[in-house]
């Protein structure tokens, strides 16, 4: 039963990287090196946003189940870094939009699954007893996925010189939910007591809802060009 459970997680966890990979074209274009080059750009500004949290922002040590907001919203600031790495890979890359998008999301996502999800999954998954929060960790790493395509078409729209006007606004907006996703979500936890599945179930509406928003947005662009 522990092979059927961690093979349940893996292939959860694994299996939606491998078949947007697929079907995306990614492979048509053999861009299997530019998404590594994407996921070494994710360790690097993972590592300056760590430097710069570490230096900048000492652990609250404030009451027992007092909620840091200006602390946490500080921190959440920090992920802007997030918006400058993928444009980054993506003004590296040449070809089309889709491409661009593709390759950046797809090794973005891919380091983070590997550096935050991996190891917990590779032990825990196999432990002798079954916990649910695997399946959970599984389900959120298919969501981070959506999540960092969408941030990352929002940010190829933002950096466009001939974005409509009438465009700015909800792409400017798309952009900070998704940089303060997380934090709202924290939040959100925090506010309402929520468990850890219904936390999960929001965190996928919330992404799905910016994901709508970004391809309409994207799409619409695409066909008034």
């Amino acid at each position: 039963m522990t092979l059927f459970h961690f093979g349940n997680c893996f292939a959860l966890a694994y299996f939606p990287y491998f078949i947007t990979y697929k079907c995306s074209g990614l492979s048509e274009y053999n861009a299997f090196w530019r998404c590594v080059q994407a996921g070494a750009t994710y360790l690097f500004v993972q590592l300056c946003k760590m430097l710069f949290l570490a230096t900048f922002f000492p652990t609250w040590e404030g009451g027992a189940g007092v909620y840091d907001f200006v602390g946490e919203f500080m921190k959440a600031t920090v992920d802007l870094a997030d918006l400058l790495g993928l444009h980054l890979v993506m003004s590296r890359n040449a070809g089309k939009g889709e491409y661009k998008i593709m390759v950046a999301a797809m090794g973005w996502a891919t380091a983070e699954l590997v550096m935050s999800r991996c190891l917990p999954l590779w032990v825990g998954a196999r432990g002798i007893e079954f916990d649910w929060k695997y399946i959970q960790m599984s389900f959120d790493s298919n969501i981070s996925l959506v999540h960092y395509i969408a941030m990352a078409s929002v940010v190829w729209m933002f950096t466009r010189y001939d974005l409509p006007k009438s465009f700015r606004l909800p792409v400017t907006v798309l952009l900070g939910l998704c940089v303060y996703k997380a934090f709202l979500m924290e939040l959100f936890v925090h506010m309402f007591l929520l468990g850890s599945w219904t936390a999960l179930l929001v965190k996928a509406l919330l992404t799905g809802v910016v994901s709508l928003c970004s391809l309409f947005l994207f799409v619409t662009l695409v066909h008034s060009n």
